[in-house]
């Protein structure tokens, strides 16, 4: 880590994933992407950009490979933060499933919300 922020500071990139604190591990929590980078952010003084979730750049570009117009387009995830705001910031339906990260009581915290709402994504239609 001691590296990582000299080379920051010295002009490196800092470049991440995503910006997610927590990955589901069963029933635990375990340190994700963001929760690794954010000591090399504060102790470098540099932001991190993210070229995953919820940047909008990763979404065209998977549409772009795929052939996928955006009103044919919907992301599926379990995560508020990351997943449903990428979906608003490319302007593509949203999916939550809630067998993830986010429970439906979660959902009272947020004034964002997905275009549709599922237990898990066996639940997702045909």
């Amino acid at each position: 880590m001691e590296l990582a922020v000299r080379l920051v500071r010295n002009g490196a990139k800092l470049i991440g994933a995503n910006p997610d604190l927590t990955d589901k591990l069963g029933k635990d929590f375990a340190p994700a992407a963001g929760a690794l980078i954010a000591p090399i952010e504060l102790a470098s003084g540099t932001k991190a950009f993210f070229v995953g979730k919820p940047n909008p750049i990763i979404m065209r570009h998977g549409r772009k490979l795929l052939g996928c117009e955006r009103q044919n387009t919907a992301i599926v995830g379990d995560r508020m933060d990351t997943d449903i705001i990428a979906g608003i910031h490319s302007d593509i339906d949203i999916v939550l499933v809630l067998s993830g990260v986010t429970s439906e009581e979660d959902l009272k915290h947020f004034s964002y919300h997905p275009s549709y709402v599922l237990s898990g994504v066996g639940d997702i239609p045909g």
